[in-house]
C-alpha cells in the first residue's frame, strides 16, 4: 500500500487521500464501453494502492456505478470513504426541477443510493444539481435529517455557481463543494475557492484532466465512439472550435512536463491550490489509475512552473468544461 497524503474534508473531520477515484466512467453509459470485471479490479487496485476515497452518483449508468462499488466493498466497507450524489435521475428539464420536492422523497432517494451501494451509511452525500432549482431547501433539510439519523456522515453540493453555493450553505452546515477545476478552467479561483477556505468547505475537484483533454492523447483529427458524450466536441461546430483551441494550449503545456506525463502535470496543478482537498480523476483502466497515483507522489510543481501555467491560463481565467 502506498502512503498518500491525507487531508481533512472540510468541517466533516473525515480524512481522505488527496487523490481519489472518480467512478463516472464505470457506469458504462457515457464514456464508451467498459467491462464490469475490469471495473471491479480497478476499484480493488485503487484500494490496494492506498486510495481510500471513491466518488460516484445515482445517475452514473443509472445506478450501475454505485452497484459496482457496493460489490467491491463487500466484507471491507470500513476501508472505503464513499461519496455519492443525487438529483439528476428523473429531473424535469422543462420545469427545471428535480423530482425531490419533499423531504420524505429525498430521504427515500438517498436510501435507494444506500441500497445500490449495499451499505447502511454513506460518508458524503452531495446534491448533484449544479444550479438553484425549486427544491434546494428540500435537499438541505433532508441531508441534515439523514445526518442526524447516521445514514450520512456529511453533505455538500456539486456546483460552479457561486450564488447557489452561498444559498445552499446559508447556515454554514455543509461540509463540501465539488467543482470543475483544471488548468483550462480556473474560473473558480476568483470567488468560489476563497469562499471555500473561509467557510471550511472541503473541495472535491472533478475534471482535473478536463474530460481527457489534458491527457494529451487527443489531436484535431480525434473522434469519439458511439455512447461517448464527447462526440459533441467534434460534431458541434462551436464546441469543435473550442476543442481545437484547447488542444493548442495542450501543445504549449507539453514543454512543462519534464519527466512527468501531461496528466500528472494537470493533477499536480490542481493539488497545488490551498483550497483543494481531494482531486477526483476518473479512470477506466488500471494503467490510468497508476499514472494518476504517481502524480500524488511526485515533487510539487515549482513556483516557476506555476508562473508558466499562469501565462497560459491566467488566475481566475479559462473556460468551464462541460459539465461544470
Amino acid at each position: 500500500m502506498t502512503e498518500i497524503e491525507k487531508r481533512v474534508l472540510g468541517k466533516s473531520g473525515i480524512e481522505v487521500t488527496k487523490l481519489s477515484l472518480g467512478l463516472w466512467a464505470i457506469g458504462g453509459d457515457e464514456w464508451g464501453a467498459v467491462d464490469d470485471r475490469e471495473s471491479l479490479d480497478l476499484i480493488s487496485t485503487a484500494l490496494d494502492m492506498g486510495i481510500n476515497f471513491f466518488d460516484t452518483a445515482d445517475v452514473y449508468g443509472l445506478g450501475h456505478s454505485e452497484e459496482l462499488l457496493g460489490q467491491a466493498m463487500q466484507g471491507r466497507r470500513e476501508q472505503f470513504i464513499v461519496a455519492t450524489k443525487i438529483g439528476w435521475v428523473g429531473f424535469d428539464h422543462q420545469t427545471r426541477a428535480s423530482v425531490y420536492d419533499t423531504v420524505d422523497k429525498l430521504i427515500a432517494g438517498v436510501e435507494s443510493n444506500l441500497k445500490r451501494l449495499n451499505t447502511d451509511y454513506v460518508d458524503l452525500i452531495q446534491c448533484h444539481i449544479d444550479f438553484r432549482e425549486p427544491n434546494m431547501e428540500v435537499y438541505v433539510e433532508g441531508f441534515q435529517k439523514l445526518q442526524a439519523q447516521g445514514k450520512v456522515r456529511a453533505y455538500g453540493v456539486s456546483t460552479s455557481d457561486f450564488e447557489y453555493l452561498q444559498a445552499f450553505n446559508a447556515d454554514n452546515r455543509a461540509s463540501t463543494l465539488q467543482i470543475d477545476y483544471s488548468i483550462l478552467n480556473r474560473t473558480s479561483e476568483a470567488e468560489i475557492l476563497p469562499y471555500a477556505i473561509e467557510h471550511d468547505l472541503g473541495v472535491l475537484v472533478r475534471g482535473p484532466l478536463a474530460m481527457g483533454i489534458l491527457t494529451g492523447k487527443f489531436t484535431p483529427e480525434s473522434t469519439f465512439a458511439a455512447g461517448d458524450f464527447r462526440q459533441r466536441w467534434t460534431e458541434n461546430k462551436d464546441e469543435h472550435q473550442v476543442f481545437l483551441e484547447d488542444l493548442e494550449k495542450v501543445e504549449r503545456l507539453k514543454a512543462l512536463t519534464k519527466g512527468r506525463t501531461l496528466s500528472q502535470l494537470a493533477i499536480q496543478f490542481v493539488m497545488a491550490h490551498p483550497a483543494v482537498t481531494v482531486t477526483i480523476p476518473g479512470a477506466k483502466r488500471i494503467s490510468q489509475l497508476e499514472e494518476n497515483l504517481e502524480a500524488a507522489l511526485l515533487s510539487p510543481l515549482t513556483r516557476e512552473e506555476l508562473q508558466l501555467i499562469d501565462a497560459l491560463t491566467p488566475p481566475g481565467g479559462g473556460r468551464k468544461i462541460w459539465p461544470a
